[in-house]
């Protein structure tokens, strides 16, 4: 599966983005599909997930009420809506794919994209 993500850029703090990741050359409904995001000296960080079927999502309490994970299995396509953003989500994201159990640590990912900077202002 190969995976790549798009959408990044720089916002205000308060702002909106909304990343994309385009998945090719798997079953994608078959997928558990996460976002996960990486700050500058921090180590990679899960954001949220969601069910090959969309009908489970979760999310890191950083972030609850403020993102949200949807897929279009029609488009082989996972999103990402950031709204109210902080200088905190200053971060590269990433997706990244996996078969199985909806719940699982970033070790289990199988497929990771390439990454899409975002970059929030004060």
């Amino acid at each position: 599966v190969q995976l790549q993500a798009s959408g990044g850029g720089l916002v205000q703090a308060g702002g909106s983005l909304r990343l994309s990741c385009a998945a090719s050359g798997g079953t994608f409904n078959s997928y558990v599909m996460a976002w996960f995001r990486q700050a500058p000296g921090q180590e990679r960080m899960f954001v949220a997930r969601i069910s090959g079927n969309g009908g489970l999502t979760s999310y890191a309490d950083s972030v609850k009420g403020r993102f949200t994970i949807s897929r279009d299995n029609a488009k082989n396509t996972v999103y990402l809506q950031m709204n109210s953003l902080k200088s905190e989500d200053t971060a590269v994201y990433y997706c990244a794919a996996r078969r199985g159990n909806f719940l699982s640590s970033i070790s289990e990912y199988e497929y990771w994209g390439q990454g899409t900077q975002v970059t929030v202002s004060s």
